[in-house]
């Protein structure tokens, strides 16, 4: 009965060093080490739109700023997992997606696949591109905040591509196109394909002064 006790204690030793813990979205147990990565990009981003030249402010608005509005980090609007691969030839029309903008005109992305995640138990699924110039992962949404907490036009997450071809969907890092604050910029019209019919309180708000 002692032998078998060990053997137990032994087995539960085992399983809590070597087996990773999956979080509730599928993904290894690093909340915290994801906040943090979170917290220093929004603190870039702040500095980027207060002091660089191609912040979207106008100088005017570059004195009044006091940083972005964000939801507050959620580990519920981060998710793991592999992407659906969507691979066609390069004289296939369907491997380039192309854009309306903003301003009338085009931009065009590479389809790269299909992001399945699982959201207040229901299955929910986004079309992923990829820069043509990089190998920079885009994901255009809209959500049903838009137009109230939200820019109206959607928002963007960008996301690498990890090994196995796995991504990170994490909506607490979504952001608004710089043409929502100011109408200068160029920015793609997320497709109809991606917009979520559901509330996704995560990532970047509205500027408060934009917001009705």
């Amino acid at each position: 009965m002692k032998v078998f006790f060990i053997l137990f204690l032994a087995g539960l030793l085992f399983l809590s060093v070597e087996t990773p813990l999956l979080g509730e979205n599928g993904h290894p147990e690093g909340i915290e080490a994801q906040k943090e990565k979170v917290m220093k990009w929004r603190k870039e981003r702040d500095q980027f739109f207060k002091t660089h030249q191609r912040s979207p402010l106008t100088p005017a608005q570059k004195r009044r700023f006091r940083g972005l509005d964000y939801f507050a980090f959620s580990p519920k609007y981060y998710f793991s997992g592999q992407i659906d691969r969507e691979i066609h030839p390069i004289n296939d029309p369907k491997y380039y997606a192309t854009f309306l903008t903003n301003k009338g005109t085009s931009k065009r992305y590479i389809r790269y696949g299909k992001f399945h995640f699982n959201l207040d138990g229901k299955d929910h699924v986004l079309e992923v591109y990829k820069s043509i110039l990089s190998d920079t992962l885009f994901i255009p949404f809209k959500d049903l905040t838009n137009g109230k907490e939200t820019y109206e036009g959607g928002r963007y997450i960008d996301a690498e591509i990890l090994p196995g071809y796995k991504m990170d969907l994490d909506f607490n890092m979504a952001y608004d196109p710089s043409c929502a604050y100011n109408d200068k910029f160029t920015c793609a019209i997320p497709p109809k394909e991606n917009f979520l019919n559901i509330e996704i309180p995560a990532g970047e708000k509205r500027l408060r002064e934009t917001r009705p």
